[in-house]
């Protein structure tokens, strides 16, 4: 019996430990987006943020697009073959890159890149005061530090997005001609016909939500880190696991939501 009651003490503390949780993220979050419509804006933050999430994370993205969009083509092949329709590669490549793998993969290669720079970034200065110092020089730290970089998450994803959509695609068009013998008027025109702005707006969508996760991510976990070095690695760990895990749970909410549109 004891054993009984000390398990359900466990699950009712996990319980009530992960509502706290959530509802201080939420919060934060809110907070931070609150910062968004009240003056002044930190524009230097702002693009230097923007810098780190869409420029310095192209190579990146653009390798990992390129080659999910090969690797798609090879495998659309092997399976269709087995039913004599091959030609819908091309369909399936568009589609599967626009609407899924390329917002998909380009939020986790940049939770891996940007959302633990900015966690390492930021617990380093919790740790060292440096956040405390910003309200002595009466400058708010949820304006300076938090609401440029949500801003650069939301805007900069989607471009990337934008690039790895075309690079997906090329690679499966480089694939589908090169070693499967496409023609490449068919495909470019199977592509072209097929595809519709609903699907692009969709996947634009979804990276929209993906960059503020991960900058809400980044920043949340920073920004509560607490324990010197150590603390500012447990942050940048948390804040890169959080953000993968919370980017592919809310490509199902959204796949769900924009289902058969």
């Amino acid at each position: 019996m004891a054993s009984v009651l000390d398990l359900v003490a466990r699950i009712g503390r996990g319980t009530l430990s992960g509502v706290r949780g959530a509802g201080s993220l939420t919060l934060f979050g809110l907070n931070g987006l609150s910062h968004l419509l009240r003056p002044p804006f930190y524009w230097r933050a702002f693009f230097q943020a923007f810098a780190e999430f869409a420029f310095f994370s192209l190579p990146v993205v653009a390798l990992t697009a390129i080659f999910s969009g090969m690797v798609i083509a090879l495998q659309s092949y092997t399976g269709f073959s087995r039913f004599n329709a091959q030609s819908a590669i091309a369909d399936i490549v568009v589609l599967s890159v626009v609407r899924e793998l390329g917002p998909v993969l380009a939020g986790l290669m940049v939770a891996g890149r940007v959302g633990a720079a900015m966690a390492a970034e930021i617990g380093t200065m919790r740790v060292t005061d440096q956040i405390d110092a910003l309200g002595t020089l009466s400058t708010n730290p949820m304006k300076y530090l938090v609401a440029p970089r949500l801003l650069a998450g939301i805007v900069a994803l989607p471009l990337l997005v934008v690039v790895a959509d075309i690079l997906g695609v090329l690679g499966g068009f480089i694939v589908s001609v090169i070693k499967l013998g496409f023609s490449p008027r068919g495909y470019i025109t199977g592509t072209l016909s097929f595809v519709q702005t609903g699907d692009v707006v969709v996947g634009l969508a979804k990276a929209a939500v993906f960059g503020f996760v991960i900058a809400l991510m980044g920043c949340y976990n920073g920004y509560h880190s607490r324990g010197g070095a150590e603390g500012v690695g447990a942050a940048t760990t948390s804040a890169v696991v959080a953000a993968s895990i919370l980017t592919l749970a809310f490509d199902y909410v959204l796949t769900e939501l924009f289902f058969a549109r």
